[in-house]
């Protein structure tokens, strides 16, 4: 027994000791290392976590702010606002997006509802940043969302305003469309301003006054549930409301170009000569922009963008056609400032004209005989403008033709606007590395060749013409508003230049236009009214050259597609203009059959309203302005 008690106070009391020591060690570094990780996650990370664990609670929300309205002269209301309930997904309480949308898609397919996701799910997202998973969603997609709101973490509705544009096709060139932004445009922002999420202007006057009708973005910190459900707000600040627009777009103007052109591609466009100020601005075919209000599907966008008649084009002002018999007043322009001719001039037609071993044929086969200047705009006589053009020369031809505005875009309020083409011998040598023929000039001097125009372009031509010699530039806002009404900005006239041009040749050639649409043999007789108070020109342009040889020509069909497109350029009235209309239609024929009766209705429109009795006018304005929905 002494033996065993020897052993527990010798051998096995130091052997306990060294475990001891072994144990305390390891308890000891353990500890430290707690101690460290406290130290670490309090002292190096305690701010962030601190910030995570309060938006576990609590969220900032983004407040969309209200686009400005956009209203036509009359204060008549062609854009507003309506809410939108959109489906969002913020990654609080779990990341995975794809199981989450995967479980939306299970819930609409019980109830026979389509899951529309705008974009493919994004592989990586942020922590409390809002991915909009679907936009303007119906109702019973809104109820199954929220009724289903614990099967569906970070699944939120919020409600936002979208787009109503009233008046649809109609202006939807003019006006333009809105959508989300895209990481391309926040690379072209040069404010900084734009953030993911965000709606901007995309096309027209939505487009180009973006900065002004978007308004700025508020912020609201809102207390939020388990479920990631709104509880209380804790603080707002409101968003900023956008400018309102009020254009020189007259809607019934509109209305009656839009009715007149129908189903057929092309443009109509009408001016007040006086000030720049555009009535009305169609463009045909059209779209639906309320399409793009809960971003647009695939197969709308798909049958948009493959449509063979680009109806997103607005050819208003990106159209460029040649001009035909509607340039001929720019050629006897520039031939009687230049004194090539007096008005009394005359060349005998007797239907062709010869240069070198080609004949340049007159619109009329059998010839007008002998014609002055104002017979040759009258009855629209090719023969006796090939011989202005000989006389001339193409660069003369030009300088005049970008007097009047040609070849360099109007700079109307709108984006994407083109220039058309006004060539010369450097032109062509720099562009074709050829020179130029004289044959070429003869093409130029009835409105063909090379010659590219756009609508906007010949209405200001014309209305350069019926208000004396001052190029304006043509304008489409009138002036910006608060949300409040008060006017922020005015829009007036703004003058780009005079003609070169003596008034008493601009009196010549305004008197040979009057007498294109009244006189017997003028080629715009289908326009006369019984006031005898509309002027203008006719003109055809030719989509192919056709052959030289006359049986060839006859032989040779054109299909619908390459008919010649029709013109008609006027004003109203004669003595003191008030209205310019341009009009062009695609694959029509000739300008006075087809061109002018679509002008003949805006123009009756126009003097059809001018005869409502003040008192009516300000009764019907004032019935719509009370009709207007505040934002």
């Amino acid at each position: 027994m002494w033996k065993i008690g020897d052993r527990l106070g010798g051998y096995e009391p130091g052997q306990f000791k060294h475990r001891f020591r072994m144990l305390f060690i390891i308890v000891s570094v353990a500890l430290s290392l707690l101690v460290m990780r406290l130290w670490y996650l309090q002292v190096i990370k305690g701010d962030e976590l601190r910030q995570r664990s309060e938006n576990n609670s609590v969220r900032l929300r983004k407040i969309k702010p209200m686009r400005g309205l956009i209203m036509d002269e009359g204060r008549r209301v062609l854009v507003d606002n309506q809410p939108s309930y959109d489906i969002v997904f913020i990654p609080n309480r779990t990341k995975d997006i794809r199981k989450v949308i995967e479980k939306i898609r299970a819930l609409y397919t019980e109830r026979s509802l389509t899951f529309s996701t705008l974009t493919s799910p994004p592989d990586r997202v942020k922590p409390f940043v809002p991915v909009l998973l679907e936009r303007n969603v119906s109702m019973e997609k809104l109820a199954v969302v929220e009724t289903h709101a614990l099967e569906l973490p970070g699944v939120a509705t919020e409600v936002t305003p979208v787009r109503q544009y009233l008046n649809g096709e109609m202006t939807a060139q003019l006006i333009g469309f809105t959508g989300e932004v895209s990481p391309e445009d926040m690379e072209r922002d040069a404010t900084g301003k734009l953030s993911p999420g965000d709606i901007i202007g995309k096309l027209g006057i939505e487009k180009f006054l973006d900065g002004h009708l978007r308004g700025k973005n508020g912020a609201e910190q809102v207390e939020v549930n388990v479920a990631g459900k709104a509880v209380r707000s804790l603080g707002r600040i409101p968003a900023e409301l956008g400018d309102n627009v009020v254009l020189t777009i007259h809607s019934t103007l509109q209305e009656a170009a839009w009715t007149a052109i129908g189903d057929r591609a092309g443009a109509v466009v009408a001016l007040d000569p006086r000030n720049g100020a555009v009535l009305a601005l169609v463009s045909s075919p059209s779209f639906d922009p309320n399409l793009f209000n809960g971003g647009i599907s695939f197969d709308d966008w798909e049958n948009l963008s493959s449509d063979i008649r680009h109806p997103m084009e607005n050819r208003s002002i990106s159209g460029q056609y040649p001009p035909g018999s509607t340039y001929k007043p720019v050629i006897a322009a520039a031939a009687l400032e230049e004194g090539l001719i007096t008005p009394e001039t005359t060349f005998f037609c007797n239907g062709a004209f010869e240069m070198g071993d080609r004949t340049f044929r007159c619109w009329q086969s059998k010839g007008h005989g002998n014609v002055n200047l104002h017979r040759a705009i009258v009855e629209s006589c090719d023969v006796y403008f090939y011989n202005l053009g000989k006389l001339l020369g193409v660069d003369r031809i030009a300088y005049y033709a970008r007097a009047f505005g040609l070849g360099a875009p109007s700079g109307i309020d709108l984006t994407q606007e083109k220039g058309g083409l006004i060539p010369t011998k450097q032109w062509k040598l720099s562009r074709l590395r050829e020179p130029w023929q004289m044959g070429e000039t003869i093409s130029l001097a009835i409105g063909q060749g090379f010659n590219l125009v756009t609508p906007i372009q010949l209405a200001n031509v014309y209305a350069t013409l019926a208000n004396g010699g001052t190029l304006y530039r043509p304008r489409l806002i009138k002036q910006l508003e608060s949300s409040d009404g008060h006017v922020v900005k005015r829009y007036g006239p703004e003058k780009l230049g005079v003609l070169p041009v003596r008034p008493q040749t601009i009196a010549l050639i305004n008197k040979a236009l009057w007498g294109a649409v009244n006189e017997r043999g003028g080629t715009g007789y289908i326009l006369k009214r019984k006031e005898q108070d509309v002027a203008g020109k006719t003109g055809t342009a030719q989509v192919i050259g056709l052959p030289q040889d006359e049986k060839a020509r006859k032989k040779k069909r054109i299909t619908a597609d390459l008919r010649d497109h029709a013109l008609f350029v006027g004003f109203a009235p004669y003595g003191n203009p008030e209205i310019v209309v341009a009009v062009i239609l695609e694959h029509a024929g000739h300008g006075g059959s087809a061109a002018a009766p679509v002008a003949r209705k805006v123009i009756d429109t126009y003097f059809a309203l001018k005869k409502m009795t003040p008192t009516h006018e300000q009764a019907q304005s004032a019935a719509e302005i009370r009709g207007i929905a505040k934002p």
